[in-house]
């Protein structure tokens, strides 16, 4: 198996600029591929899907198959540690995840760490096979939610707009909402520390709603826990570099970078590429942020935004990714060009 630090991401990772940027793309396994959507036909619900290993790794290796990512991401969801938590988790069909909301402090009590592993065994297991089936110079990428992020799901119910519920357990309830972050710090820990230990290589912790907090209680709901849990994997696993996505946290991603200890930062895609590369690459590397539409759109337009972000991000350490997710109806075809422009970016830089 070729060592971790000959694989582009790693090495990317790890502070170093290379001639051509590694790239990967979140949600890069997903419903845009019809061969997806074929498998995911043949499981019984989406968290089947995840913990079915055979299906789940199908579905991590079919981008990695069709387009020659340079890192693999862990097919699985970040609701899988609520799930395991004993919180009542499902998909609807067009509606997406739903959960039971805590509504209470007694909710709260029913919660624990007691069947964790147990409940995740089928991810580990997953890890295991991906770690094996990969072509040797791909990476491997396991993943968790932020405690505040997982935590917005359990006492909402499900998708939020206004994150109301959330922000009045925060406010009104603070010490009862940090039960539920400390728990979920603790339990987030352990389940990435497994994931390593069964062959992730990499990890990111995906704060998908950080942006909705005013500056004091994202210090304290958001970049904390983030502290505490990369100080716990540097302590634990320091071979094993953090990314992190705090999506929507603006100037405060420069805390981020300079607090929190983690290898990466994840950029969404309001982060001004010159701000990133003056206020931020010093400190970290830099993982981003072309629009996800933008991928959809294709054309003259995608073309010149991903030279945009390659020349003002590619004379640092730095991997190619979206801003957040790819969405369904991406053109297969269009992340084709976007691979095809990337390795001619490789053999122009290095000419």
């Amino acid at each position: 198996m070729t060592q971790t630090h000959e694989k582009l991401l790693l090495r990317a990772l790890n502070g170093e600029t290379l001639p051509r940027p590694p790239v990967w793309l979140m949600r890069q396994a997903g419903r845009y591929l019809p061969e997806y959507r074929k498998l995911r036909a043949e499981a019984d619900g989406f968290l089947d899907l995840c913990f079915t290993p055979d299906l789940a790794v199908e579905v991590t290796l079919q981008p990695i198959r069709r387009y020659g990512f340079d890192a693999a991401i862990l097919f699985s969801d970040i609701l899988v540690l609520p799930h395991a938590l004993g919180q009542k988790v499902w998909f609807e069909e067009g509606v997406g995840p739903r959960l039971e909301a805590i509504e209470t402090a007694a909710g709260l009590d029913r919660l624990s760490k007691e069947g964790l592993h147990e409940a995740l065994t089928p991810v580990y297991e997953t890890v295991r096979r991906l770690r094996t089936s990969l072509p040797e110079e791909v990476a491997l990428i396991g993943f968790a939610g932020a405690p505040w992020t997982v935590a917005s799901y359990m006492l909402e119910g499900g998708s939020s707009k206004d994150f109301a519920a959330g922000k009045r357990w925060a406010y009104g309830a603070p010490e009862d909402f940090r039960r539920l972050i400390d728990l979920l710090v603790d339990a987030t820990g352990d389940y990435l520390i497994a994931q390593i230990d069964a062959g992730a290589e990499a990890v990111q912790i995906f704060d998908s709603w950080a942006g909705v907090w005013p500056e004091a209680a994202f210090r304290e709901w958001c970049l904390e826990p983030a502290k505490a849990l990369t100080a716990r994997l540097r302590q634990e696993r320091p071979e094993v570099p953090v990314i992190l996505f705090p999506r929507g946290a603006g100037l405060l991603y420069r805390d981020f970078a300079r607090e929190t200890g983690a290898q990466a930062l994840g950029l969404d895609t309001t982060v001004p590429l010159a701000w990133a590369r003056s206020e931020l690459q010093p400190h970290v590397a830099v993982q981003g942020n072309l629009d996800p539409i933008m991928l959809v759109a294709g054309g003259e337009g995608l073309t010149a935004a991903v030279d945009r972000i390659l020349r003002e991000l590619g004379q640092g350490p730095f991997v190619f990714n979206l801003g957040h997710g790819i969405v369904p109806q991406t053109p297969p075809e269009h992340v084709s060009r976007l691979m095809e422009q990337i390795h001619a970016f490789s053999a122009e830089h290095a000419g």
